[in-house]
């Protein structure tokens, strides 16, 4: 026998028993509270046309998809993100509503990266997707929710930090930068590299003032007071709007009574660039990555045909469950399997205690007795 055959590939691995029932009992109840605010579940394919994902529309980088070829020569790709299959199916399916849609769903998605660190290619994923509402009291609901999922999970210690791309966006325009360098200057930033993205605006002849300006973006994290001090900064409209936005969604956040959750980081700019407005991570201790990601993508359904705001977030179960075990937050899973074991001679019998049992709700197994 292969005993390569009994392994997985790097980045993928086997999940069962007690470990998998407790991945189960906590996808049900974040499933419970994502139903509890009038999302609807909805399930899109495993692989999608590559154009889904493609460049212009600014999610995973080509080189980190699975990719395939169909019969007729198709590239397809194994999703490696919810969001863009969620703008394609609402454009495809709703693109008269003019009603906020509310999604929620579940499924594995699958990241094709070398430099895994430790980290799985492919990972468990719950989410929702509010389409059709552009208010900031959506932006909200959307925290909030993620907040209360986190909680009914049994995560108790976690903070969900809240950024604004178009906070950056306002001061990268002002400072005339072009498309190349803002999104340069975008990844050494979220990457807290600023010693990088002062050599490359440097380079690039960006003016003292707005080199201070940009890179002063990384320092704005904390508190709601954060917000004062990024706004006195600036004196372009575009990131004073987004300032004003962040100060409505905190006293939003404050009705929910979730604020003790949040927190402000203005440097965080997520690498997805079909982000338009506020982008927001939950992070906890135990867990080198967020276990939730999430923001506003008021452009991406255009590219399907259909102009709707939108924003939603994903729930990476399989990190929020390395969380969970390192802070002894276990879930209660039912254990219990009572065993009936039976001879030839008594097997009808002892089938008919089972069914007796299993109406109960009481999970049963039967079990040939082993002759001495």
């Amino acid at each position: 026998m292969n005993r390569q055959l009994l392994h997985t590939p790097e980045g993928v691995r086997d999940i069962y028993g007690k470990e998998y029932a407790r991945k189960l009992a906590v996808e049900e109840l974040i499933h419970g509270k994502l139903r509890l605010y009038g999302y609807q579940d909805i399930q899109t394919p495993t692989f999608e046309f590559f154009d889904v994902f493609s460049k212009e529309i600014g999610a995973t980088p080509s080189r980190e998809l699975y990719k395939f070829f169909d019969k007729e020569g198709n590239t397809l790709v194994l999703r490696p993100d919810f969001t863009p299959s969620m703008a394609r199916c609402a454009a495809k399916y709703f693109m008269d509503e003019d009603v906020p849609i509310r999604f929620c769903y579940a499924g594995n998605t699958f990241t094709n990266t070398g430099n895994l660190q430790g980290k799985l290619k492919e990972v468990t994923q719950m989410g929702a997707e509010l389409i059709g509402d552009g208010s900031v009291e959506a932006d909200g609901e959307m925290i909030a929710l993620v907040v209360e999922s986190l909680l009914s999970a049994g995560l108790k210690e976690f903070q969900v930090s809240i950024g604004q791309m178009e906070y950056f966006k306002g001061i990268c325009t002002q400072a005339g930068l072009d498309e190349q360098t803002e999104n340069e200057l975008r990844e050494l930033i979220s990457g807290k590299n600023i010693f990088g993205a002062e050599e490359l605006l440097t380079g690039r002849g960006v003016a003292e003032s707005y080199c201070r300006m940009l890179l002063k973006v990384s320092e704005h994290f904390g508190s709601v007071e954060v917000l004062g001090e990024a706004k006195e900064l600036v004196d372009n409209s575009r990131s004073l709007e987004a300032i004003g936005r962040l100060e409505k969604l905190y006293h939003v956040l404050k009705s929910y009574g979730v604020e003790k959750y949040v927190s402000f980081d203005l440097g965080m700019l997520s690498k997805y660039h079909y982000y338009t407005g506020i982008i927001f991570k939950a992070y906890t201790y135990g867990v080198g990555e967020p276990v939730v990601k999430g923001g506003r993508y008021d452009r991406l359904l255009g590219y399907f045909g259909k102009k709707a705001p939108a924003i939603g977030f994903v729930v990476v179960v399989d990190d929020l469950m390395s969380a969970l075990e390192r802070q002894k937050a276990h879930v209660g899973v039912e254990d219990d399997i009572k065993i009936l074991t039976y001879h030839a001679s008594d097997y009808e019998e002892k089938l008919s205690k089972a069914k007796a049992l299993r109406a109960k709700g009481i999970r049963t197994a039967l079990r040939p007795m082993t002759e001495p």
